[in-house]
């Protein structure tokens, strides 16, 4: 079988393949059409791309520069693995052929290394640090589109969805925090047509393994921990297992973490099923399967975690009682369970996202504005842009671009409001 994040199969003709998928690429442009060349992955990062994007050739915008980039950098977890990406791939990186490049988890390149003269030509498309290359800014490439699908992947040539990009050829793995398995960024190599061989993508993939390893090395998680920002299926990771539980599941210990004094079963039973009338050996049931599946964890009499685990739900409060709208922002992987409508987990949901949101809007913080502006929950947020373009100075990079932002939803949304 054909692995599908691979630019192209063994014994494949890359003068033929640009060439094919140029020609796709136009009729794309033009009408929509998806041609069989297209793989299905950059056929639907196409798509992303022109949802997002007012043409197929346009340069990437700045966000961060000079001392606000440095402080970004220094502060970001991946700093802590860079030397390791410079021993994997320096080598590759000093060549006079590629690129060594780490983007944050918004698509937002951190590092670009590599010969001068590679990086002055990756300068003309704005393939530098503090660049944007997430796919609703940059269109498909490797390390946005690793971010976007949270897959190592690689995008060949004229598979990039903007035209400036396509003499470049790039393999990117994302990276996540090994406690949490929350997406940190993505590490890249960027370079030529003959980074489309298996080679590429097999290197940056160990490259990122390898870092996830150093990071838990270097940094231990709690013993247990427990995710659900985002997540249909929360992960549990409890005495060195990482345990992805069901939906069920995942609503019981949520609910079970945000309740530590414990919870009669009455209670649990109205949180998980509201107002349904469900016999109570359908609760106990659902709790027998859970004790089976974590042990000791869960205790009765009232229903409560033995041990509470640490959660992200509970880190981004903390980071909000600390006052740090940054490093909450940051720690909100989304919404609490985003599918679930058991009645306590939507209001958990609700409470936090809320009061997040509140305290970004009154916080005056642009780049805590920036951060949440630039998340799926917030890229339509207008209220958030309007406060977001107030807060930025004058000499921003991307103020012209935040201007555009706001201009177009406000647009958007007065066609939506009946005159």
């Amino acid at each position: 079988m054909v692995n599908p994040w691979l630019a192209m199969a063994c014994g494949t003709d890359p003068a033929e393949r640009i060439r094919s998928v140029r020609t796709a690429h136009a009729a794309f442009v033009a009408d929509g059409a998806i041609g069989p060349s297209v793989r299905r992955v950059v056929a639907d990062s196409w798509r992303r791309s022109a949802a997002a994007l007012p043409a197929p050739e346009f340069i990437a915008p700045l966000e961060l520069a000079d001392a606000e980039l440095e402080a970004y950098r220094r502060a970001h977890p991946l700093a802590r693995v860079l030397p390791l990406f410079r021993e994997l791939l320096g080598s590759i990186a000093d060549d006079g052929a590629h690129l060594l490049a780490v983007c944050d988890a918004s698509g937002r390149l951190l590092w670009v290394e590599g010969h001068a003269g590679v990086r002055s030509r990756a300068e003309r498309m704005n393939f530098v640090p503090g660049a944007r290359w997430d796919e609703r800014h940059a269109g498909t490439n490797a390390p946005g589109t690793a971010v976007a699908l949270d897959h190592a992947v690689q995008i060949f040539a004229t598979e990039h969805y903007n035209r400036l990009v396509q003499p470049w050829t790039c393999a990117a793995a994302p990276v996540h925090d090994p406690g949490t398995g929350r997406l940190l960024g993505a590490v890249d190599i960027t370079g030529g047509d003959h980074l489309a061989g298996p080679h590429s993508l097999a290197l940056v993939r160990a490259t990122a393994r390898a870092a996830e390893a150093q990071l838990a090395a270097a940094t231990p998680g709690p013993a247990r921990s427990l995710s659900a920002l985002g997540r249909d299926e929360a992960l549990l990771i409890a005495d060195g297992r990482r345990l992805r539980l069901g939906r069920r599941h995942s609503e019981i210990l949520v609910l079970l973490a945000a309740h530590p004094e414990g919870m009669t079963g009455d209670r649990l039973a109205a949180e998980l099923y509201g107002e349904r009338p469900v016999p109570p050996v359908t609760l106990r049931a659902e709790l027998s399967r859970l004790r089976r599946l974590v042990g000791a964890l869960v205790d009765s009499r009232p229903y409560r975690l033995s041990v509470p685990p640490a959660t992200d739900a509970g880190r981004v409060a903390e980071h909000l009682a600390a006052g740090d709208l940054r490093a909450a922002v940051r720690a909100y992987d989304g919404p609490l369970l985003p599918m679930s409508e058991a009645p306590g987990v939507c209001r958990l949901r609700r409470l936090l996202e809320d009061r997040l949101r509140r305290a970004v809007l009154g916080g005056g913080d642009a780049a805590a504005l920036q951060l949440w502006a630039d998340s799926p929950w917030g890229e339509n947020d207008l209220e958030v842009w309007e406060r977001l373009l107030a807060a930025l100075p004058e000499s921003a990079a991307h103020r012209g671009a935040v201007a555009e932002r706001a201009r177009r939803l406000r647009a958007t949304f007065a066609q939506r409001t009946p005159g």
